[in-house]
């Protein structure tokens, strides 16, 4: 019976880690429209990152992986996408905080939480690894050191 479940645990883990992300267009800061299917179809790695302004451990995730990104970038060639998540109450701090920030991202708003309804996130931060537009990772939650793991596995699916 444990065998059982366990297969049905990682069958379940599989196929939802091969997910394509939905067709969904959100806005970025300057209030161009961006298809998220579009934009993850590519042979490079995509990290969409879910946060809002409201949520510490989003910033202290997204404030580490800022200070290794660059080099990210150079090695692997990854990009990194910050889906906001802030709604109509708070969406208005968003800019200023990037401003502030100095986040190199592309920043997305996801106000209606069109996208984080429809990959059924719940927890944030949340961050999605995609690459050819589909979802080879996914993990809520952050803890200092975290964006080694992250790294790790941006890695081992760069060409």
């Amino acid at each position: 019976m444990k065998t059982i479940l366990l297969f049905i645990c990682l069958v379940t883990f599989t196929f939802s880690n091969a997910q394509e992300l939905p067709n969904i267009t959100l806005k970025d800061t300057q209030g161009k429209s961006v298809s998220i299917q579009e934009l993850s179809n590519s042979d490079d790695i995509k990290v969409f990152s879910f946060w809002a302004t409201w949520c510490v451990p989003c910033i202290n995730e997204l404030d580490a992986i800022s200070e290794v990104y660059e080099d990210w970038q150079d090695e692997t060639n990854v990009e990194i996408i910050a889906v906001s998540t802030d709604d109509s109450r708070t969406k208005k701090r968003v800019i200023p905080m990037v401003n502030g920030k100095g986040w190199e991202y592309q920043i997305l708003i996801d106000d209606n939480q069109e996208l984080k309804r429809a990959l059924n996130i719940t927890i944030l931060p949340y961050v999605i690894v995609v690459k050819n537009g589909r979802i080879i990772y996914q993990h809520s939650g952050y803890t200092p050191g975290g964006e080694d793991d992250l790294y790790d596995i941006i890695k081992e699916h760069s060409n």
